[in-house]
């Protein structure tokens, strides 16, 4: 038998996933024992919600009293640094499971009983904003006791920035983080993607063509909070191939009150016909614009970009062509004239690198920046890989790696895509072995790995992976 077909055993094993609660169960119990062990990795998960840098003890069902009733959340994280001791109860859904109310209500009401400062839930919804939860806590409970909210999505992407760009020091340690990325980028784990914008997308969508949706239809809100759940995603998604935090673009208002940026997304949706975001990635020239017109499917991602320094008009549009060149698709260029009231004419890349003049604006105008801007058609599918979805998500991504990340501010290089191995689609009895991030491209691939702008250490699994020591000297127990 050829060693080829023979398959390699794994920390986290993927075959024979229940579904349920023994999905939970093994997810959980991954997850925090890599949190207890690739300390880096879970301080960058605790840390933001008030955790001290101290090593971390994590449980899985630990049982507790309630009301003479026994309650067991799925996980518990302690940290200890010096006297203070921070505690967190953790509770786990995967799949299309969605956190339960009561049972967040009793997890906070025994976190308070006992002391405690945090309850995290952890599950594939993905709220509107960041800082709100998915389910509606009376927040006068939220006194003494913080409660807050990882998407898998989240996780996923914490994780692979710690390993792939960040780094992770110790070699040990960084093999174990990448088995939990494989076992969580593996689609029977129920750590699954954002994959569908909610059960009254195709009536909404309907409405808003034929003008039949209001304000007041509580499905156009969902959707109007589904979008803006879509927008995170498609951020976190584009932040873990690029290895940076890509946020979404909100006002001060927005940010403190987030209804105010639901009923901005749901007024835009009924009288426009239009969903509209807008995101930041570190070190580019500027941020992404996504417009979703659900009446034309068009989708249009745009940027603004600031015009060289340079005294003439045309050598301003020249250097911009010279940065654009080997642009594959339609790129409309637009110039933007200090004091003009006027729209600016838009003329395609293509012709004008063949003619820079048909931007130069008239003799003592000067030109400020550009709007490049791309319209993609958009799915109106509900899901799938064709799905609305998907088609945003792809849409952003494009424009990013095709325009933005060509455009240099100074000496400062737009961090680059880390393009990943194309899974073999054919039938196998051992799935485990589907291909992740972790696996390095075959010889076909065009992935260089000189192009990472902050490489990590090395990551190569020791001969002995597992030598029989604690990497992190901290503890990972069971209880119950």
């Amino acid at each position: 038998m050829s060693a080829k077909s023979w398959h390699e055993a794994r920390l986290i094993p993927t075959s024979g996933i229940g579904k349920g609660r023994e999905q939970e169960r093994r997810a959980t119990s991954a997850l925090l024992a890599v949190m207890g062990v690739v300390r880096d990795f879970g301080q960058s998960i605790c840390r933001p919600l008030g955790a001290p840098a101290g090593p971390l003890e994590t449980y899985i069902e630990v049982p507790f009293t309630l009301n003479g009733k026994e309650l067991r959340p799925d996980g518990l994280i302690r940290v200890t640094r010096g006297s203070r001791t921070w505690t967190a109860l953790v509770e786990v859904k995967t799949d299309k499971n969605e956190l339960s109310l009561e049972q967040v209500d009793n997890y906070i009401s025994i976190a308070l009983q006992e002391g405690y400062d945090a309850v995290l839930t952890i599950s594939n919804q993905v709220p509107p904003l960041p800082g709100t939860h998915p389910t509606p806590v009376d927040r006068r409970r939220l006194r003494r006791v913080q409660l807050a909210h990882l998407s898998w999505s989240e996780v996923l992407t914490t994780a692979v920035i710690q390993k792939e760009h960040r780094g992770v020091s110790d070699p040990e340690q960084a093999w174990i983080l990448g088995e939990l990325i494989r076992y969580l980028e593996y689609d029977g784990s129920g750590a699954l993607e954002f994959t569908d914008m909610g059960s009254h997308w195709t009536s909404v969508r309907s409405g808003v063509c034929n003008n039949t949706v209001r304000i007041g239809d509580p499905g156009a809100r969902e959707v109007a909070q589904r979008w803006d759940a879509l927008v995170r995603f498609v951020s976190l998604q584009l932040g873990r191939r690029l290895g940076s935090e890509v946020t979404q673009v909100l006002s001060r208002a927005e940010t403190r009150d987030p209804a105010i940026r639901s009923d901005t997304v749901l007024k835009e949706l009924v009288e426009d016909g239009r969903l509209s975001g807008e995101i930041r990635i570190p070190d580019a020239h500027s941020t992404i614009a996504m417009v979703a017109d659900l009446r034309s499917s068009l989708l249009t991602c745009s940027t603004v970009v600031d015009a060289s320094d340079s005294a003439r008009q045309r050598t301003r549009v020249m250097r911009l062509t010279k940065q654009l060149a080997g642009i594959e698709f339609d790129l409309d260029v637009a110039a933007l004239v200090k004091n003009s009231r006027t729209p600016p004419p838009v003329v395609r890349l293509a012709a004008l690198v063949e003619n820079p003049d048909a931007l130069v604006p008239d003799a003592g105008r000067e030109i400020r920046g550009f709007r490049l801007s791309r319209g993609v058609a958009l799915s109106t599918n509900k899901s799938g890989t064709g799905g609305f979805v998907n088609s945003v998500q792809k849409g952003v991504e494009n424009f990013y790696d095709e325009v933005l990340s060509r455009l240099k501010i100074a000496k400062t290089t737009p961090p680059r895509t880390r393009s990943l191995p194309e899974a073999d689609k054919s039938p196998s009895k051992l799935s485990s072995t589907d291909l992740s991030s972790q696996d390095e491209p075959d010889e076909s691939s065009q992935y260089d790995p000189n192009e990472h702008t902050a490489p990590s250490p090395p990551t190569a699994p020791p001969t002995s992976p597992l030598s029989g020591r604690d990497p992190s000297g901290s503890r990972i127990s069971q209880l119950g």
